[in-house]
């Protein structure tokens, strides 16, 4: 199974909107730059994360993109499904059937296979729902509170950078 590049992508609007502060909704032309991905591209993703309760899109002149719950909320799952639709990581075309067909052997092969790969999408699953977008930030970024800023104006170095100095 391998997943497409709009799940990363995804993962890093859910970054930069977890970092943002809430009262300023983050510009998708903004995330667009940073991920270097056209506008139009950008806001068919961010239509996915809004349609799966992930964001809220909210329109006008100070409008822009928000988590619509907190990131401690928000499983790697989620995003996944979001992005790629529920996790099956065997088609099942019933070629097993076709190529084989004497009988019980091509279908109990076939019974194998299945029950083999839904209990790896059940795995999948159950991995990728116990992981917050939270835990892996705090993880990456060596800290115990996520830091906020506005990525309008701002980088996350610039605000790390100043904790850092803020603890000397």
């Amino acid at each position: 199974m391998q997943l497409t590049k709009g799940v990363e992508q995804a993962f890093c609007i859910i970054v930069l909107l977890a970092t943002q502060e809430s009262s300023a909704p983050l510009a998708s032309d903004e995330i667009s730059k940073r991920l270097g991905v056209s506008p139009s591209y950008m806001k068919k993703i961010i239509r996915k994360l809004v349609v799966q309760g992930i964001a809220v899109s909210v329109s006008g002149n100070n409008g822009g993109v928000s988590l619509a719950k907190p990131a401690t909320d928000i499983t790697l799952l989620d995003v996944i499904e979001a992005m790629e639709g529920p996790i099956q990581m065997y088609p099942d075309t019933g070629l097993i059937g076709l190529a084989f067909q004497d009988g019980k052997y091509a279908q109990k092969g076939q019974e194998l296979l299945r029950n083999v790969f839904a209990q790896g999408d059940r795995l999948l699953i159950e991995y990728f729902s116990n992981l917050t977008a939270a835990d892996l930030l705090k993880e990456g970024l060596g800290t115990a509170n996520l830091p906020t800023l506005n990525w309008n104006r701002e980088t996350l170095s610039d605000v790390i950078g100043k904790e850092q100095d803020d603890d000397k």
